[in-house]
């Protein structure tokens, strides 16, 4: 049966990336949706009223929320399961109008951004997101240039630009933490490129490249270590490193909250080095992407897999089991 709940004023209801399994229906109060335009990293808001719904697409999806919510006065909610609202709306087929209405005017709205992009057909949309950050950061405005950079090392960390793109978030950091917004001295923006080739005096001491990496790791640089730890895989080091450097990317992606791709990237290690030396600890950043992505039956069944393989005096294993004994399971 759906659920009253109730949220104070200022409430967050949901943040971006949750696991989405409620949709909601706002009774009485107020309910803003931010969410985040990809061209200029400026907020949109969106207003719930009284009677309308909201966390459908991505419930019914089954991918993360795209939103933030946010109670703006006290607020009474009912919440459904998906199951519970699917039974519902079959059932009534104002629902269902309601929901073709929200979803029209939403895809309005993607259809004007998509309309901006074609417009720069000649321009990979990798290329052209790069340029939006730079852009924002010459012009000292480093919240904008911050946000466009860390969405273009999420969508392509791989990218040409990924090396410039890291070190023109850290120039934004900075800039913003030291200055503010449009504020201090003019930036310059050098073009920079990929982390040196593979092969060459670049890659002969794969160890240096891969403590290094691990360096940067402690000090929260997971993109730039990632790409360190990319540069060892895709030279073709020699087994060791490469397996080592391999586990290192997996959970580089698990710092920067892209858990499905380093639950799908482990899974894949693993598969590939069933005897890697760091099985147990790829088990459990598997675990816990799928306790970030409430999954939490297959979290526990990880986390079990890890103490019954493991030994008692083991850092991993008494890892495995504080996790467990979290879940309640």
């Amino acid at each position: 049966m759906p659920k009253p709940l109730q949220y104070r004023t200022g409430s967050l209801i949901y943040f971006q990336g949750d696991p989405a399994d409620k949709i909601y229906i706002l009774q009485n109060g107020k309910v803003s949706l931010v969410s985040q335009d990809i061209e200029t990293g400026e907020d949109i808001r969106e207003s719930v009223q009284p009677g309308e719904f909201f966390g459908v697409k991505s419930a019914l999806g089954r991918y993360p929320r795209e939103e933030n919510a946010m109670a703006l006065s006290d607020t009474s909610l009912m919440v459904f399961t998906v199951q519970e609202f699917e039974a519902v709306a079959m059932a009534n087929s104002r629902i269902i109008l309601k929901m073709l209405k929200v979803f029209s005017n939403q895809m309005r709205r993607v259809h004007k951004q998509v309309s901006k992009l074609m417009a720069k057909e000649e321009e990979p949309p990798a290329d052209g997101l790069f340029d939006i950050g730079e852009f924002y950061l010459k012009n000292k405005r480093f919240s904008q240039a911050k946000y466009v950079f860390s969405r273009y090392l999420i969508y392509y960390p791989s990218g040409k630009n990924a090396f410039q793109a890291t070190k023109n978030l850290e120039i934004a950091e900075n800039a913003l933490s030291r200055y503010g917004d449009g504020k201090g001295p003019g930036v310059a923006v050098s073009a920079g490129g990929p982390p040196p080739p593979a092969g060459g005096s670049a890659i002969d001491n794969p160890s240096k490249i891969y403590n290094d990496a691990i360096i940067l790791v402690s000090h929260g640089k997971y993109q730039e270590a990632f790409m360190s730890f990319k540069l060892i895989v895709d030279s073709g080091a020699d087994a060791e490193w490469t397996s080592k450097a391999a586990y290192e990317i997996g959970r580089c992606m698990f710092m920067m909250s892209k858990f499905d791709d380093s639950l799908k990237y482990l899974t894949n290690v693993l598969t590939k080095y069933p005897k890697h030396p760091n099985l147990l600890d790829a088990m459990l950043v598997i675990g816990q992407c799928h306790e970030k992505m409430g999954r939490k039956d297959q979290a526990a069944a990880f986390f079990k897999k890890i103490i019954s393989m493991g030994s008692s005096n083991d850092g991993t294993t008494e890892k495995a089991k504080r996790a467990l004994l979290a879940l309640g399971a």
